[in-house]
């Protein structure tokens, strides 16, 4: 699917795959000869000089040096500028806006970070564009010299119609046009912008800056409100844009028809903390007392994820209740996805992995009970290497991505 400031999932043309099979190559493995890179793509080696002879040429790659010889003339090798182009990265997320410049191996040079207003996605356009504008100069890059801006955002995105449904009951679920916001910041800064999910930004940064992640199949979880799926190494995103959430639209039920889908409560969504702050507060209001309760000052409203992830690491009763109930309901939906996709991994982000193995065995241990032996057997369920950043660099690769396709 491809369009208007979309990121392009499937490519189609010939060259533009062929731009992005090589300099993604040099990318990860150089420096790199062209008769390796010929080798491990299955082209032709005089294909292959061509195409490096015009990013040469354009400064793209530079040679680098001369490989070891078998014998004959020692070959020249190949990496890539990562200075001949820089790129914006950006997460919207429910609670945040993070922007970071990169260069095209996307290093980051400049980060900034503000709390996101509660309002709909195009009133949010002065705030992107203001810290698009600031992380720019905190890079101190030439503003030309920046080539595309991605963005990931959170809700459920409709290529097709240009929309994204905000599904945050407390900004009323709103649905905006996503292409008008892009087009406001294109006309901004002069430049491409590129719009996704929030999740399938993240599988790719996994996929593309894990060093652990170099496989064709996994999973991003993040936490309960989506996930990301690379599929034969590429992100998988659907029909029209909304593949990979996991849960039933729960709270637009009316009361007796949430009470017949109780028995399917593992596909409710429980939000980013998994329900543990919710289950908390309840436990707490109910008289229970300990180590969150102390945490939050006696005040119950004031537990928050890192208070119940404070207390367990303290041993609190119930907080290790709360993460083990929450690590096998999320075990449940895992099992789920394992079975139907054959991952090779899951990576589980959103925050609720700094529990470690208070949340990853119940986890594990779930997934082993539920899901399909074969399937279960071969994957490798981990927590995010990029951690919180994990969306944004995402958003930054895939904005470097761009710029390779197009070279």
């Amino acid at each position: 699917m491809k369009g208007s400031n979309i990121f392009s999932f499937h490519i189609t043309q010939d060259r533009e795959r062929r731009n992005l099979a090589i300099l993604e190559l040099i990318r990860k493995r150089g420096p790199i000869s062209r008769a390796e890179i010929s080798r491990m793509l299955g082209s032709n080696i005089v294909t292959v000089t061509n195409y490096a002879d015009y990013y040469i040429n354009k400064r793209i790659i530079l040679e680098v040096g001369l490989d070891m010889s078998s014998g004959g003339r020692r070959p020249e090798l190949l990496e890539l500028n990562a200075k001949s182009g820089y790129v914006v990265g950006v997460d919207i997320s429910p609670t945040n806006i993070l922007a970071i410049v990169a260069d095209l191996k996307v290093k980051v040079l400049a980060k900034a970070k503000i709390p996101r207003p509660s309002t709909n996605m195009e009133e949010l356009i002065p705030e992107v564009t203001k810290i698009v504008k600031d992380v720019i100069t905190k890079s101190k890059i030439n503003p030309p010299d920046i080539k595309n801006i991605g963005i990931g955002i959170s809700g459920i995105i409709d290529y097709p119609s240009g929309t994204i449904r905000d599904t945050d009951p407390t900004r009323g679920r709103t649905r905006v046009s996503f292409l008008k916001f892009a087009k406001a910041l294109e006309q901004s800064f002069d430049m491409p912008v590129y719009i996704g999910n929030d999740a399938s930004c993240a599988a790719f940064g996994e996929k593309t800056l894990n060093p652990s992640a170099d496989v064709e199949n996994l999973i991003y979880i993040y936490s309960d409100v989506g996930c990301g799926i690379v599929v034969n190494g590429d992100v998988y995103t659907g029909s029209s844009g909304c593949a990979g959430e996991i849960q039933i639209a729960y709270n637009g039920l009316q009361t007796d028809e949430k009470g017949y889908v109780k028995e399917f409560a593992y596909l409710r969504p429980w939000g980013v903390d998994l329900g543990v702050v919710h289950e908390a507060k309840k436990a707490v209001q109910k008289g229970s007392s300990g180590e969150i309760l102390k945490l939050a000052k006696g005040n119950a409203e004031a537990i928050t994820k890192e208070t119940v992830l404070s207390a367990a690491k303290a041993g609190d009763k119930l907080a290790l209740e709360l993460l083990e109930n929450a690590g096998k309901d999320l075990g449940v939906r895992i099992a789920y996805m394992i079975d139907l996709l054959n991952p090779s991994m899951v990576i589980i982000g959103g925050g609720m992995e700094a529990a470690g193995d208070l949340l990853f065995q119940p986890v594990k241990d779930t997934v082993k009970k539920f899901a399909f032996e074969e399937p279960a057997g071969i994957v490798k369920i981990v927590p995010t290497f990029l951690g919180e950043d994990a969306i944004v660099m995402g958003a930054a690769a895939l904005a470097a991505r761009e710029v390779f396709i197009q070279a």
